[in-house]
């Protein structure tokens, strides 16, 4: 994976090569390995690059010349069926210096056109400076695994891996206003799709491409969730999602760097392992496997509903049956805190606090391993692994299922910016989505609503979760690979009726069934359990306080937008009432707030009162 960044300018007036090389710099996390620049009176296209298949020949940015014309491209991604686009290439008459994918997808636009990004399976952001026609190119994959951030005025079109490269930049100010502190609070850490809360920046939404040419940019979404009738019995689906599985799985093991898998004994990261280990077995190889837990947390930890149990003693099962090399991660309570301002750099935003500030410290240990990992992220949002797929009361709610009460979070806010009606502001939103949810004329109502919410769940929830992974991830260098993202297995879940992948009413019961011989019936059936937080008293502690020091403080930002007697009550409260999913409690709620004022204090934000 790599960083990326440029600009078109209108005017023929770019700015200097210390402002591209200052948003490099930006991104030199996200690619440690390799960096470069390219620059013509009108552009500037720049690259960070971990190094992880075709070391020698994958250098960018990468230029074709046609009749004496420059054809650039910046990408950071990685192609899953490379191969295939390569072989169609080859049989048009192209040549290859390497076995890189980054010129194979240069080659592809070079031969299809902006309709190249059709052919192609993976995981990707690219843009493509084309002086034929002087135009620039940019494409997202078709689930939003890779970023892709833009801003647009009369003068340029910038864009960039993360917020942090556009902000680099001369033309954008790291400006908020009402809506963005709308969607910090009523939706945050989750953020309408294309919003980027920052004045003026959006992002190139899943599936969506785009051209910009002569000051204009025209967008158009490549892909689309379709739905249409599925005509298969339950042992034929069985079948087909087994094949699809294994078939992302394997295609994703491919790399020229050590890969390893994470492994928390939940269904999703023990099936990846498994197809991984037995793959690693058949070349010779062992599976490197790695797991997360929290510092005194077999003292501390509370069974509840949703988290029922640890997963260390399932870890070990999956070990031993796959005959794994494991690692175990054990992180500081204190440690998990502090990182939680690492974890704002890293994402440009406030996230999901110690979630995000774990995975960012788990995947700096990953990173001493391997350089690829294969995480088990999207199989609760196809397969309906979430309690509220099957939870009557949310599934009937108008608002975001994984969202906690609207009042609440509104009570947060300071008088002066709750003259808006947010419950209105929220199911706009939701309706939007599920009106994007495509479904077929003779479907059932429940089958209409099931749709709806896996498209919720893509559109939204996901969406939250892949950018933490993303972030996290490449600010410790480390390329982490989705699976269940591949849009073939996507695509085919949409189709397949909710009485299949319910089966038995069991959530993922279709997945279970599929694999029910390929791992220990423990794990098989293991009743889901979220990504592990921390139980220590600890941690609270620390959050508290580092609350409390905001609060002590007058000069702190977050004291201009968020009511400080509410935070001194949530100081002394100890809440069930979620801020987001199930498991964001006080402590978390707390670290929210944090994490808000060092954004605002890090990046210095100015508010401009205006929507």
């Amino acid at each position: 994976m790599c960083g990326i960044a440029g600009e078109l300018n209108f005017n023929q007036r770019r700015f200097p090569e210390d402002v591209y090389l200052s948003m490099r710099r930006t991104l030199k996390k996200r690619g440690p390995d390799q960096d470069g620049i390219f620059m013509n009176d009108s552009a500037a296209l720049v690259h960070t690059r971990l190094a992880i298949v075709d070391l020698e020949h994958g250098r960018q940015p990468m230029i074709e010349t046609v009749n004496g014309q420059q054809i650039v491209l910046v990408y950071n991604g990685e192609l899953y069926n490379t191969e295939e686009i390569r072989k169609d290439l080859l049989r048009c008459g192209w040549s290859f210096r390497g076995h890189s994918d980054t010129e194979v997808v240069l080659k592809s636009y070079l031969e299809f056109g902006t309709q190249c990004v059709e052919r192609m399976n993976g995981i990707f952001a690219f843009a493509i400076l084309d002086e034929r026609f002087q135009t620039l190119f940019v494409a997202r994959d078709r689930m939003g695994v890779k970023p892709l951030f833009y801003y647009l005025d009369h003068e340029c079109f910038l864009f960039g891996s993360e917020i942090k490269a556009l902000l680099a930049h001369p033309s954008v100010e790291p400006i908020i206003t009402r809506a963005s502190l709308k969607e910090l609070i009523c939706i945050g850490p989750g953020r309408t799709p294309g919003q980027a809360i920052f004045k003026g920046i959006q992002e190139l939404l899943p599936g969506e491409c785009g051209i910009v040419h002569e000051g204009k940019l025209k967008l158009w979404k490549y892909w689309e969730l379709k739905d249409r009738p599925w005509i298969y019995d339950f042992e034929t689906t069985k079948a087909l999602v087994r094949k699809t599985v294994t078939d992302a799985i394997e295609r994703q093991l491919v790399s020229d760097v050590p890969v390893c898998t994470f492994l928390s004994g939940g269904l999703d990261s023990s099936l990846i392992s498994a197809i991984a280990a037995r793959k690693y077995k058949e070349n010779g190889k062992v599976l490197d496997t790695i797991s997360v837990e929290y510092a005194e947390n077999e003292k501390f930890f509370k069974p509840s509903f949703f988290q029922p149990n640890r997963d260390d003693h399932y870890v070990q099962i999956m070990v031993d049956a796959i005959g794994s090399r494991h690692h175990s991660v054990i992180l500081d309570n204190q440690d998990l805190a502090l990182a939680l301002y690492d974890a704002v750099e890293a994402r440009d935003l406030p996230g999901m606090v110690d979630v995000d500030s774990s995975l960012l410290l788990f995947c700096r240990k990953i990173k001493e391993i391997a350089s690829v990992a294969l995480s088990g992220e999207c199989a609760d949002e196809i397969f309906g692994g979430y309690p509220w797929f099957r939870d009557p009361r949310v599934l009937n709610s108008p608002y975001f299922p994984w969202s906690g009460d609207l009042f609440n979070r509104m009570s947060y806010l300071r008088e002066e910016f709750r003259n808006f009606d947010a419950g209105q502001y929220v199911l706009e939103r939701v309706e939007q989505t599920r009106h994007l949810a495509e479904k077929l004329p003779f479907n059932t109502p429940e089958q209409r609503k099931m749709k709806e919410m896996m498209r919720l769940n893509l559109d939204w929830f996901m969406q939250t979760l892949l950018e933490r992974k993303d972030r996290m991830s490449m600010a410790s260098g480390l390329e982490v690979r989705v699976p269940f993202c591949d849009w073939r297995l996507v695509e085919m879940l949409y189709h397949i009726p909710w009485e299949m992948k319910n089966w038995q009413g069991r959530e993922k019961g279709l997945l279970r069934e599929a694999f029910c011989d390929c791992l220990p019936e423990e794990i098989t059936w293991r009743k889901k359990s979220p990504y592990p937080k921390t139980h220590h008293p600890l941690y609270s502690a620390q959050v508290r306080q580092m609350l409390q020091e905001i609060l002590d403080d007058p000069s702190s930002p977050l004291l201009q937008f968020v009511d400080s007697s509410r935070l001194q009550q949530l100081l002394q409260e100890e809440t069930a009432i979620p801020w987001y999913g199930q498991l964001m409690l006080t402590p978390q709620t707390m670290a929210y707030f944090v994490q808000i004022n060092y954004w605002l204090k890090h990046y210095h934000i100015r508010f401009e009162d205006c929507e």
